[in-house]
Parts: C-alpha cells; sequence; structure tokens
C-alpha cells in the first residue's frame, strides 16, 4: 500500500470515529444505596429477618429502574419478592415524624428524594445535583396517615435516567401489630435447628467476611485492624470495612 492509499485509510478511520462514539448506549447510574432505618424490605431481607428473598439478600443497595415508577422493585424483575405483600414483612412502629437514613454506598449526583404513601407525596427533598455523603438523612411528617403503611422511597439520579427505590412498611402512631397477620401453627415444632443462622452477627474480635449480616456494635478484623459496625448490613465484596466509612468505624 502506497503512503497516499496508507494517509486515506487512516483518514477514514478518524471520520467514523465519532460515529462509533456516538453510538455507545448510555452508561448505567454508579450509584447504589438504600435505607437502613427504619429497615426497607431489601434491609429487612439482607438481615435475614424476611424468608426467601432471592438475589436481593447480596446486594440490598441495587434497587434501580427507570424514574417515574412506583413499585419496590424498581422495575427489576430479579427483585420482585419486594413486591411480594405475602411475605410477613415486619413494620417498625414509628411516630408521626419520622427521620429516614440512607446508606449510600456509590455516591452519585442527585436531583430529588421523595417520599409517597399510596398516591400521596408526603415530602421531596431537592439537592439541585449535588453529590450525597455517604449517609443521608430525611426527617418525614405522616400528614393524615395512622396504621399499617406502606412508604416508598425514591432517589432520583442526577445525570441518568434511573433512580433508586425503597419501601419500607410502617406502624405509624405505635401499637397493632408490626406484621401480617398469619395462621398459627397447630403444633410444635417435632426438632430444634440444627445449624445456627448463616446471617447471624459474628462474635466479637471474629474477621470479616463477605456474605455476614453484621447489626450495629458488632466488631471484626480486618487487615490487622479493629472495625466496629455503625450500620447493619449484609456484607458483599468491595464494602471491606477499610473502604466503607459509613458501615464501619476504626477502632
Amino acid at each position: 500500500m502506497t503512503w497516499k492509499r496508507k494517509l486515506g485509510a487512516a483518514a477514514a478511520g478518524a471520520a467514523l470515529a465519532p460515529l462509533i462514539v456516538v453510538a455507545l448506549p448510555a452508561a448505567v447510574a454508579s450509584a447504589h444505596g438504600y435505607i437502613s432505618s427504619p429497615p426497607s424490605r431489601q434491609a429487612m431481607c439482607a438481615q435475614g429477618r424476611v424468608p426467601n428473598c432471592g438475589d436481593i439478600i447480596y446486594e440490598p443497595q441495587s434497587v434501580e429502574g427507570p424514574k417515574g415508577l412506583r413499585s419496590c422493585n424498581g422495575g427489576e424483575g430479579r427483585f420482585e419478592q419486594l413486591n411480594d405483600e405475602s411475605k410477613p414483612w415486619p413494620a417498625t412502629s414509628v411516630g408521626k415524624s419520622v427521620s429516614f437514613n440512607w446508606i449510600i454506598t456509590a455516591r452519585h449526583a442527585t436531583t430529588t428524594w421523595e417520599y409517597y404513601i399510596g398516591g400521596t407525596r408526603l415530602a421531596v427533598f431537592n439537592d439541585h445535583g449535588r453529590q450525597p455523603g455517604a449517609t443521608v438523612q430525611h426527617t418525614v411528617d405522616m400528614g393524615s396517615f395512622t396504621g399499617r403503611q406502606k412508604l416508598l422511597a425514591i432517589w432520583n439520579i442526577a445525570d441518568t435516567a434511573n433512580a433508586f427505590y425503597a419501601c419500607v412498611d410502617l406502624q405509624i402512631g405505635g401499637g397493632g401489630p408490626t406484621t401480617p397477620p398469619t395462621t398459627p401453627p397447630t403444633t410444635p415444632p417435632t426438632t430444634p435447628p440444627t445449624t445456627p443462622p448463616t446471617t447471624t452477627t459474628p462474635p466479637t474480635g471474629g474477621t470479616w467476611a463477605a456474605g455476614t449480616a453484621y447489626q450495629p456494635g458488632a466488631e471484626v478484623t480486618y487487615n490487622g485492624a479493629t472495625y466496629k459496625c455503625l450500620q447493619a448490613h449484609t456484607a458483599i465484596p468491595g464494602w471491606e470495612p477499610s473502604s466503607t466509612p459509613a458501615l464501619w468505624q476504626k477502632l
């Protein structure tokens, strides 16, 4: 190939490059987060408090979907269990004003945070595109709602078409049952469980391990240092104590 033909080929390639870039799909939001208290449905699953939750027990922070939805699973099929009203979701007893605490595992610029019960938007908090901290708290007035209610919280990301979703079961005003009514067993269990649950808090001084549910106050060792758990969560790779100050305090 002559130098003129090589030059022509290079110019043609350069001309195509912008077209290739334009054709690339939009990036998915890198942000992740969920409500840890009062515990959201994904937090309940990650803590082992509700059975048969599926994949959400490993990644409670990943309930992401298009903006504008009103579902607990954000339209994500593999998290469909979060929409299942037949599950025994515990309801947290609260007063008329509730503080919702988010754990943000990947911070991302934010437009708004919204809180709904049914079709009523109770509150909206506008961050005007700012990046949130490692934890976020909003205090929301429950208005005229009382008794058992399902609240939907939405975290709208600023520079993508997606949002993060979390449903929280509440018993507003206190009192009353905290779990859906169930039929009691007619006979007691014949044999006690032979093995402890896999999502128990490890003893003080244990080594941090992915896949383990940690409760506030639990102490673990990681890379020779001791850390104290600050927020209830199930550990996954990437949430090591040294890299998640929202979850762990170095002692």
